[in-house]
């Protein structure tokens, strides 16, 4: 059996990270959660075992393109696959944010089966 890695969860919504860590939870992920990207940039940095990011993309001070671009900037951390996550989905927002570094993304409300896939898919 391979060792599991660890999902960041960043969002400055505590109840989307809640909800987030009971799906995740139930299907024995292990997940660590920060409220700000830079909380989240410093848990990448202190935490190799994190192997996916879901980041919530409109956050306050920095918000979620910011944080890939940091993300990516890194030679110890830039390649860890990241799940874009936002609200207020609209026309272009996927490809924004793929184009931004993202690989791939979700809209909220989230559809849990599509999380699913998609993080067994990046992992």
């Amino acid at each position: 059996m391979k060792t599991q890695k660890v999902i960041l969860i960043i969002d400055d919504d505590s109840r989307n990270i809640f909800a987030l860590q009971l799906t995740l939870k139930a299907r024995r992920y292990t997940f660590l959660s920060a409220q700000n990207a830079l909380e989240g940039l410093q848990l990448l940095q202190a935490n190799s075992e994190i192997g996916l990011v879901l980041l919530d993309m409109m956050m306050p001070e920095m918000d979620g393109y910011e944080a890939i671009k940091q993300i990516r900037r890194s030679d110890v951390y830039g390649r860890v696959p990241i799940v874009a996550v936002t609200a207020n989905a609209m026309s272009g927002d996927r490809e924004k944010c793929l184009a931004a570094g993202a690989d791939d993304y979700i809209a909220k409300p989230i559809d849990v089966d599509k999380l699913m896939k998609v993080i067994e898919e990046l992992l």
